[in-house]
């Protein structure tokens, strides 16, 4: 699946993390977002890292810890979004 967005380009584990998206059942799209230089999700948050925000109208929302800040993420899914969104989960915290 092509990137698509403004901004296309994420360092080494942040693609990783991107690639992984993308290959879950419901997903049709991530786009890349705004990146945020010297923020962090958490403290001990390490690069790679992925947290779900907020829903809205066709997707998800949420940011991509990078080695340089954040980047917000926006992901497209079709179906039932509560299933998407357990999917993610399960599939992000290995």
């Amino acid at each position: 699946m092509p990137r698509r967005g403004r901004h296309q380009s994420t360092d080494k584990e942040g693609a990783e993390t991107l690639s992984r998206l993308e290959q879950i059942e419901g997903v049709t799209a991530v786009i890349i977002g705004r990146s945020r230089g010297g923020k962090s999700i958490t403290r001990t948050t390490s690069t790679g890292t992925f947290k779900l925000q907020s829903q809205v109208q066709s997707g998800f929302k949420g940011i991509l810890q990078t080695s340089r800040g954040i980047q917000e993420i926006y992901i497209q899914v079709t179906g039932n979004r509560d299933n998407v969104a357990a999917r993610i989960k399960k599939a992000l915290s290995d």
